[in-house]
């Protein structure tokens, strides 16, 4: 259960230590689910992690991040690719200890998500690998339906990325 301080916030350059913390924690948890490899994100330096806590802060582009106490443990993007495909959430990750319906750092992060979103579309997209099955169940469980594109995953070990869609109510 989360403790009752925790805050779901955007990111700012200022947080660049604490985002890069917990990006090498996704990409060690779960390094099928990201379009960048743990050495790639070790390999970056400090002005490219300043822009990417600045993404919470730019236009058309969001980063959200749950925080318990001192403890990032969740994270959720949004950025607009173009002009014709709307909002797409990128970038999800809760701290397994976090993770769950009881918890609700996932709905938390999401609902903020959408909130940015609304902005710029009636309906959310995310692409998830075909062999992360978990992920495909919880983006399911929040109202996800998969639309039956796909696309190649540029990274080892190849396989597709299977775009879902979420209407924005």
């Amino acid at each position: 259960m989360p403790r009752p301080d925790l805050v779901i916030r955007t990111t700012e350059e200022a947080d660049w230590q604490a985002v890069r913390a917990l990006r090498l924690e996704m990409l060690r948890d779960t390094p099928l689910a990201y379009g960048e490899t743990l050495a790639t994100a070790l390999d970056a330096d400090e002005a490219t992690w300043r822009a990417r806590a600045a993404r919470g802060t730019t236009p058309r582009q969001t980063s959200i991040v749950a925080i318990d106490g001192e403890r990032w443990i969740g994270h959720m993007g949004g950025y607009i690719p173009d002009a014709t495909s709307g909002p797409m959430l990128v970038g999800v990750y809760v701290a397994p200890e976090h993770r769950g319906d009881e918890a609700g750092v996932s709905r938390r992060l999401l609902e903020a998500v959408e909130h940015w979103a609304r902005e710029f579309g009636g309906t959310l997209r995310l692409e998830v690998h075909e062999h992360n099955p978990r992920a495909i169940r919880f983006y399911e469980k929040l109202g996800f339906t998969l639309t039956g594109r796909s696309r190649e995953y540029e990274l080892a070990p190849g396989g597709l990325e299977l775009e879902m869609i979420k209407p924005l109510h």
